[in-house]
This record gives structure tokens, C-alpha cells and sequence, in this order.
């Protein structure tokens, strides 16, 4: 699906964690960041073709696909986007990017929010794909959101209710999650169900329930002291959802949006649900080529 694409591991600052990664092409470098529960192949219909022009970098969380899922500290903060935000900075420097744009979707999008607060001085510009910013969710969603995005809270759960709940449902539990429950799902092709099922493993469920206790703890710490200071993203952004999806319906992103990022080049909904670059690769493809060259 990365035909051209280099496969490798790079070691963080953290011990306990190798960035597993594809990466190709040539020209400026663009990281593409998956979401919640996808790897890097989530980018497959898009990365090729951006590669033409950049060099794309398309990596897994920690805690997802191959790369790896420490145990989570007591505080949950080796799973705060910050620190996946760090994760991901040091990927780019180990490949000679002390600058880069970044796209992310979901939980990607969220650790791209927190890399173009944390480091200003790495991130040219910044895209994101069906999320609204954490602490907005938080303080503004309904119980009809919250029925939809069941996960959010089931995950956040202490240690170890959810993660034995899944055990030895992982393969029921992803396919149901992907195509079935929520809104905006489908869209998927057979070869990557499969993918996104090899690596939903009994450590990746771990990596998940973290980043959701993280979410709701450290995170909203951190975002909720950022908004109340009125720090907010200096860098050029782009602002993408579905039309189909629970952030178009339960939200209103023109409203919300320039309350946390100054310099809004694009905001706009795409024709598709939760998943734009598996269900509109081409518009993602045309939006990210335009705005990454501009």
C-alpha cells in the first residue's frame, strides 16, 4: 500500500518506545498522524500521492500499529498527546526535519494540536481531520454526542475495567467499532479491516484506554490552562470534517474553531463521515497537496 516507502523503527527519549513508520518521496516533509483505533495505513490512498511533491512521513502512535505501548503510568501522562506529540517531533528530527507541516486525524489531529502549541518553532503549518479541540469537547458536548463517542468514557475507565471487558473480543470489538457503531463509520477496504484487526492486540487496547484516561485528565489540564490564558495555535491551519460525521452533527467547528488558532487559512466540511482520507482520499488529497504548497 506504500509502494516506494521506507519502513522503519525510530527509538524516542522514552525507552520504552520505538515510532513505528513509512516514509517516501521527496521535497518538503509533510507527517501524516492517524487516529483512534488506525495506524499509519490509514493515510494509504494519500500518502503516494502527496509524495510526488513531499516527502511524507506516516507514523503509528504510540500505544498503536507496531509502535510501542509502555504500561501507562499511574497519572497517565506517557500517553497525553504531549508526550505523543513529542514522540512524533523527534521521528521528524531523526530524519533531518527541523521544520515540517502535519496533518492528523482524531487522536492524531489532537497530538498535531499539542505539537503546534508545544513546538511553534517546528510546525509550518497544520491540518487537521474530524476533531474539534479537546477541552471544547469536553465543556460543550451533549448526551447525544456523548452516546455516539461511547468510547471516550468507557476507555477512560480506571485500569483494568475496560481492557478486561475487551479481552478476547478484540476482533469483534474493532470491526464493530469501525464499521457499525457511531456515526460516520464505513468506508473501509477489506485489506485494511485486516490491518487495522492484526494490530488490535490485548497491548494496543492497553495503549488506547490510556490515551483516553490521558484525555480526560492531563489533557484537559493542559488545554483548559492554555484556553484560560488565551494561548492559542499561531501557525497557518486547515480545518477539515465530515459532513456525516458527530462533529457536524452535535458541533459547529466556524464557531468553535477560531477560539483556539489565530491564522485559519481554510475551514470546511468534506462529503464523507469520520474517516476522510479512506472515504474522500482524492479531496483530502487535493486540500493537503494545496494548502502544504502554498
Amino acid at each position: 500500500m506504500f509502494d516506494g516507502f521506507q519502513h522503519i523503527q525510530v527509538q524516542t527519549s522514552d525507552p520504552e518506545v520505538r515510532i513505528n513508520l513509512r516514509y517516501g518521496g521527496s521535497g518538503p516533509p509533510i507527517l501524516l498522524i492517524h487516529g483512534n483505533p488506525l495506524t499509519h495505513v490509514h493515510w494509504h490512498l494519500v500518502a503516494p500521492r502527496l509524495a510526488r511533491d513531499f516527502t511524507v512521513v506516516a507514523t503509528d502512535l504510540r500505544g498503536y500499529g507496531d509502535s510501542g505501548k509502555p504500561r501507562g503510568r499511574e497519572d497517565h501522562s506517557n500517553y497525553s498527546f504531549r508526550r505523543m506529540a513529542q514522540d512524533q517531533v523527534e521521528v521528524m528530527q531523526h530524519l533531518g526535519f527541523k521544520q515540517f507541516c502535519v496533518a492528523g486525524h482524531d487522536r492524531g489531529g489532537r497530538a498535531a494540536f499539542r505539537m503546534a502549541l508545544d513546538h511553534p518553532d517546528k510546525v509550518r503549518k497544520l491540518a487537521t481531520f474530524d476533531i474539534l479541540p479537546t477541552h471544547h469537547v469536553l465543556t460543550h458536548g451533549n448526551w447525544e454526542w456523548a452516546l455516539n463517542s461511547y468510547h471516550w468514557f468507557f476507555m477512560a475507565q480506571p485500569y483494568d475495567i475496560p481492557e478486561r471487558l475487551i479481552e478476547g473480543k478484540e476482533d469483534y470489538y474493532i470491526l464493530q467499532k469501525l464499521t457499525r457503531m457511531g456515526i460516520g463509520k464505513g468506508g473501509f477496504s477489506e485489506e485494511t479491516l485486516r490491518e487495522y484487526a492484526r494490530c488490535c492486540t490485548p497491548e494496543n487496547i492497553h495503549g488506547v484506554c490510556e490515551d483516553y484516561r490521558a484525555a480526560v485528565t492531563v489533557d484537559m489540564a493542559m488545554d483548559t490552562a492554555d484556553f484560560e490564558a488565551g494561548r492559542k495555535i499561531q501557525c497557518p491551519t486547515a480545518i477539515y470534517w465530515g459532513e456525516k460525521s458527530h462533529t457536524n452533527k452535535f458541533f459547529d467547528p466556524y464557531q468553535a474553531w477560531p477560539q483556539y488558532c489565530a491564522k485559519i487559512e481554510r475551514i470546511k466540511p468534506l462529503p464523507c463521515g469520520h474517516y476522510p482520507a479512506e472515504q474522500v482520499p482524492d479531496l483530502v488529497y487535493d486540500e493537503l497537496s494545496t494548502f502544504f504548497r502554498d
